[in-house]
């Protein structure tokens, strides 16, 4: 059995991964950005456990870490919050998986959210506290983040994911891609002990794909995690 949070998991992704996750047998703590977004009075019966917060808040990523570090240390972390189009991009999008990645215990398996759209994103990362930056900044930026812990941290391994354009609430209903293929990656990740590559890889429906060649650059991997350290406050360590 594997103790698994899941982020952003009241709807969408989220809630199908974990849904997944809790059918396999494994013990899933979700979180949400408060209780009263869990509007299936069964689900709270299936988790392990709740944690609540504002990912948009640096204060309440803070509280989000407290709580989930409650649970002791998880076998594997699934960053699956996101927003779209949102004065919080940033902050719900990079700032708080880094925040929470450097304020709980590491997990034997981290699995970040990415995009395809990360692929149009810049490497200039005055956009990260100037207000200007896009989804596919960010998205470029927390994809770095995964590759750079694949090879960071011993015993950790660390993927991105790409679900593709699936039809949720921030995809919409027109969204042409497989909602259920969406989330079958982050199960794998998560559960499965026999993946290649171990260490770490970004993904798109359980094949590795090669994302944008910055995210793989050691020099850039370097500078964004100064930048998230300076930016918050919280070293990576």
């Amino acid at each position: 059995m594997t103790l698994i949070l899941v982020t952003g998991a009241s709807s969408g992704l989220g809630h199908d991964t974990a849904d997944a996750l809790a059918d396999d047998g494994h013990d899933v703590v979700v979180h949400v950005r408060d209780q009263a977004r869990l509007t299936d009075t069964g689900d709270s019966a299936r988790w392990k456990g709740v944690v609540t917060g504002d990912l948009a808040s640096p204060e309440e990523i803070r509280g989000v870490a407290r709580q989930a570090s409650g649970f002791g240390r998880f076998d594997a972390v699934i960053h699956n919050a996101g927003v779209l189009h949102s004065p919080d991009v940033v902050t719900v999008n990079i700032v708080a998986p880094y925040m929470l990645t450097a304020l709980m215990d590491k997990p034997a398996r981290l699995i970040y959210l990415s995009s395809s759209m990360h692929r149009t994103g810049s490497t200039d990362l005055s956009r990260l506290t100037s207000g200007v930056a896009s989804y596919d900044d960010s998205k470029l930026w927390v994809t770095t983040l995964a590759l750079a812990l694949a090879s960071r941290w011993e015993g950790t391994s660390s993927h991105a994911v790409d679900p593709g354009w699936v039809p949720t609430r921030m995809g919409g209903p027109g969204a042409p891609d497989d909602l259920i293929a969406g989330h079958r990656t982050q199960v794998r990740l998560a559960a499965d002990h026999d993946v290649t590559p171990s260490t770490g890889g970004y993904w798109y429906h359980q094949q590795v794909q090669t994302p944008h060649p910055a995210a793989r650059d050691e020099g850039f991997q370097a500078r964004l995690i100064h930048a998230l350290e300076r930016h918050t406050g919280v070293l990576l360590g």
